[in-house]
Parts: C-alpha cells; structure tokens; sequence
C-alpha cells in the first residue's frame, strides 16, 4: 500500500507541511505577545511616528496579580517626562550620549532606570520579600560560609569604602540579595547603602569585599532607602543601575575606547 495521495505528495509531506505553519504561527504569536511591554516605542524624529514593528501591538488583556488587584497590558503609559541630562554628539537621530554632569546619578546609559512602582516587592503573603538579618526569625548565614559583618569594602581604586553592618535576605528564594554598607562622607557623616551581592566578592582569608563597578569615594552617593529595613521596587532599580554604570563611568578611562 502507499500513502501517496497524489503522485507527487503523500502523508509525510503534508504532516511536514502542516508543522512548518503551526511552527511560523507559534513564533509570531510569541513574537506578538512580547510586545505587551514597552511598545510602542519612542521616536527620535517625530512624536507623531508609532514605532510598533510587525506583528503589530496585541489587544489589551487583563491579568489579576497575586494581591486581588488587576492590570492591563497593553495600556496608556504616562510619558516619562524626565529630562535627559546629555547631550547627543551629532545631530542626526540616535547619536550617541554626552553625559552633561554625574551619569551614575542622572541615570544616563548603563545607569538608566526604569520607573517601577514605588513599594516593596512582597511574598505570596504580602509580606517584604527582602529584608536585613536583623529584622528575620530564624535566619542565618550558613556556619561553613564566610560571614561579610564586620569586613571592609573595598572599591575599584583598592581604598576602602566602608564597613558591611548586615545583609540583605530574599525570604522567597533563600539567598543573600544586599550587603548593608556603613559609608562616610568627608565630614563624618554616616549613612548605610546597599550593595547587590551579584556585584561583591566576600574574600574569607583577607576579611574583605571587594567591589569593581565603583571607586571608595562613590560608595557616600549610592541612591538610599527611606525606610532603614524596607527597599521599594524603585529604589532598588535605582541602586542597582547606579553600580551598573560605573562599570563605563566610575572611572574616566572606563569611557574611553581599549585602542
């Protein structure tokens, strides 16, 4: 028997086909499903020009979030009025970035941030997924692991920082998220700064942490908290993009090209 249907095509043929459109189907639907996030985008030419690509922006879908309330997405953003404290180096449409002043603290390239909201993230109990040691029950840091209380902070110029006072948890997923960072500014003052543990590295034998995104000095302008024991969506964005963008700004070589 044969599963030709005609002379030139047969059962296998169509089956393949038949996954080859299912495949193409699948691709742009994800593709389009993407696109619920940061679309459509700015123009640098016209605020008129919708830059949405094709497939186009999908229709908007409610999703209900884990504490009872809901979201669309797509949906109407509120522009984001936030002066870009740069300057292009050329006039023609996605030039390239001048920083006008400090681009860690204005936010500019590796240091830019996004405007999340402005509360804790939360547990599937509503409670503060990252919180100090000081503030949890029955936690700990493992006996076999190094413990960073106590040791100094070392920044990429090799001069200390500041001193590590405690360490941030993530209750949901068990790991070290911050170190808490006592820095002082040249009158004294004190204040306390996070440090992202995916940016440190806790050295046992010499009892320091070492940091290369930024140098010593940088530490007293790392972005704070307003609450001591509570950091909020947003200012963790904040803290993280300013130790990104030392990797290209803490040091005026960084910025410069390798020949």
């Amino acid at each position: 028997m044969s599963a030709a249907f005609t002379q030139y095509i047969d059962v296998a043929q169509v089956v393949l086909y038949v996954f080859w459109g299912f495949l193409a189907v699948i691709i742009i639907y994800l593709h389009r499903e993407g696109k619920r996030e940061g679309y459509p985008l700015d123009s640098d030419r016209s605020s008129h020009v919708v830059v949405q690509g094709w497939p186009p922006v999908p229709t908007p879908k409610t999703y209900l979030l884990s504490d009872g309330s809901t979201v669309q997405a797509p949906r109407a953003e509120p522009h984001d009025g936030r002066p870009v404290k740069a300057t292009p180096i050329g006039p023609w449409p996605g030039a390239p970035l001048e920083p006008d002043g400090d681009p860690m603290i204005d936010g500019i390239g590796p240091a830019a941030y996004a405007e999340r909201l402005d509360i804790p993230d939360a547990t599937v109990h509503g409670t503060p997924k990252l919180v100090p040691l000081r503030k949890t029950d029955g936690w700990h840091i493992e006996e076999r692991d190094p413990d960073p209380r106590g040791m100094d902070v070392v920044g990429a110029d090799g001069k200390i920082g500041g001193t590590v006072r405690d360490v941030w948890v993530d209750v949901a997923e068990y790991i070290m998220r911050y170190l808490e960072v006592e820095v002082r500014d040249k009158d004294g003052q004190r204040r306390n700064v996070l440090l992202p543990t995916t940016l440190a590295r806790i050295s046992a034998s010499k009892r320091q942490v070492g940091v290369k995104s930024i140098t010593s000095k940088q530490f007293i302008k790392v972005p704070g908290t307003r609450n001591p024991d509570v950091v909020t969506r947003l200012e963790e964005d904040k803290i993280c993009a300013y130790y990104s963008g030392g990797h290209l700004y803490a040091l005026p070589e960084r910025a410069e090209p390798l020949v």
